[in-house]
Formats: C-alpha cells, structure tokens, sequence
C-alpha cells in the first residue's frame, strides 16, 4: 500500500474540501476502499476519513417519506422495519455480520467493480485506461448480460436496486439527484460508475411518501457470504389483486442498475398470478446477450424476479 496522509475533517465542508484536492480519496468504512489500495488499484495520496463528521447516521421515518444519512450502516437498515421491505431486505443479504455492522449506505452505492481484471493492477483494462476488456473474451462467468459493450462489469450494490425500484433521491453536498440518474455506464465514463464530481459528497437518500409494497430477491452461489449473481428489487402498487403499477429494477446483471420498462409494462394491468410473474420475468430478460460464460443468468434471473414480483404481491396481501 502507497503512503498517504489520513484527514479527519470535522464538517461535511471540510471534507468535501478537502477531497477535492488532487490525489484524494473519500473513506467511510473503508470496506472497498482499502481492498483497492492494498491491490496498488487505488493509490490516493490523501485518504479523508467521513466518520468523524456529524449528523449523517440517523434514519428519519415520517408519513411514507424517508431520510436516511449516507453514514448510516447496512445492519441499521436492515433493522429498520419501518423502511421499505425491500430495502431492509437488500441490506440484510450484503456481505457478513461483520461488514454489515460498519459498511455505509453512501459506500455500498459508490462501490467500484467487483471485476477481477479490474481489480488486478497487473492487467490493463478499459476502465483503468486501457484500450481494450479481457474479460469479454476470457473468464466472465459473474459479469454483465446487458450493455456489455465496451466493458461488462456489474455494479455491486445491494441496495441500489432497491432504492432504484422505490423512486429514491441521492442528496449531496452540491444538489439533489434522482438515482436513476446517479449511475452511468462505462461507455460515457470510463474511469467511475457514477455522476458525482471531485469533492462531491453523498449526505442523505431519500424516499418519498409512497404506497408501494416492495421485495427484494438474490441468487447467489454459496448460502453464506457471497456476490449476488443476479438480483431483483420491486415495487407494486395494487388494487384489489390488480397491479396498478409497478417498478422492476435488476442487479449484477448490467454495469449499472438496469430498470425493466418491458418487464413493468407486462405486469401492469394484470391480475397478479404466478403466470403473470413469469411472464414479466420472461420480458425483462428477452434481449439479454450473455458472454460466452454466463447464459445461466438469464434462466435464473427470470425465477429470481418471479420470487420477487411475487414476493411484494404477498406484502400488498398483508395489509
């Protein structure tokens, strides 16, 4: 790992000060972070350390809306039960106990790519510069089936998925962004996955007063701690057991999360069964285009958004 200098600001502006000098980076819980620089992927010259900043660990619930501070952790929210279901729930299948207990929600959104080409600081790679991806031609199993072009990588949030389905706001230091505005592919910025700029800091996500009822479904290899080989957060409003309208996001299939307008459109208007489930699922994979290692997404992301469109199906049924 390079040397560096550690700040501890003790406001929002001087850390956003102080982050937008050259050659700094932003630090949370360090989670990704220190993966980054001890791999020599990530050498900042300056780490400025946000734990030390006030005011930005509280969830605030009101009348359907939320507030939630970007230094509130992922075990705070999957304990918060007056949040959203699938929000709670995308929180509570990240990572362990142990990195749920200190990994932020402004970190789990600003993660970079999990790719392990990336993440070798020995290969070049188009998203540090090169010219060229090797894992379109060589090991892809858990990369994109959607804008593979130029680089395949998938976004690893948990929870932005979820927070894409339920219409949340991204606030910082600078202004407000709707987040599915807040990502961006590779082929309009190669060098970061979102829009935020040099000292540009996450203070809060907010949600606003809504009547959805909401899931969120993963597969994942192993039961225990694993990357999510696909996920799916959605939100349903329904009258009766008719789906007025619905909102269908799908993660670690696409560089960013990946909103399914084919798959909402099927759904809406229909009497909610396990066919019209199905029949969404299908219509949000149909133009997928796997690499040579990784057509087993479709098959399984269509019965992962099945369990989850039917999942907020069953939270609208409870109440």
């Amino acid at each position: 790992m390079k040397n560096f200098e550690y700040v501890l600001p003790k406001s929002v502006e001087e850390a956003s000060t102080a982050c937008a000098e050259k050659g700094a980076a932003l630090k949370a819980a360090g989670v990704d972070l220190l993966d980054l620089m001890k791999g020599y992927v990530a050498t900042p010259s300056k780490v400025v350390n946000l734990l030390a900043v006030p005011g930005m660990r509280d969830i605030a619930v009101g009348r359907g809306d939320a507030y939630i501070g970007a230094l509130v952790t992922l075990a705070q929210l999957a304990e918060a039960k007056s949040l959203p279901r699938a929000l709670v729930e995308a929180a509570g299948e990240a990572a362990t106990p142990q990195v749920r207990n200190v990994a932020t929600v402004g970190g789990n959104l600003c993660q970079r790519p999990r790719c392990w080409y990336f993440r070798n600081d020995a290969i070049s790679c188009f998203k540090k510069g090169g010219d060229g991806c090797p894992a379109r031609d060589g090991e892809n199993r858990y990369h994109a089936i959607f804008h593979t072009s130029p680089c395949p990588i998938v976004h690893p949030s948990n929870l932005a998925p979820a927070l894409m389905a339920l219409g949340a706001s991204v606030k910082t230091t600078k202004r407000e962004i709707e987040i599915e505005k807040f990502f961006v592919l590779p082929k309009d910025k190669s060098d970061r996955e979102n829009v935020l700029e040099e000292g540009e800091i996450i203070t809060t996500v907010s949600l606003a007063p809504h009547r959805w009822k909401s899931a969120y479904r993963e597969g994942r290899e192993k039961e225990s701690f694993d990357w999510a080989t696909v996920a799916a957060a959605v939100a349903l409003e329904l009258d009766g057991g008719t789906v007025k309208e619905a909102r269908i996001v799908l993660g670690a299939v696409a560089p960013i999360p990946l909103r399914s307008e084919a798959a909402e459109k099927a759904l809406t208007g229909q009497k909610m069964s396990e066919e019209a489930a199905m029949k969404a699922a299908s219509e949000a994979f149909k133009d997928a285009k796997p690499l040579s290692g990784n057509a087993y997404k479709v098959a399984l992301g269509r019965v992962i958004l099945k369990r989850a469109i039917l999942a907020a199906a069953e939270q609208a049924d409870r109440k």
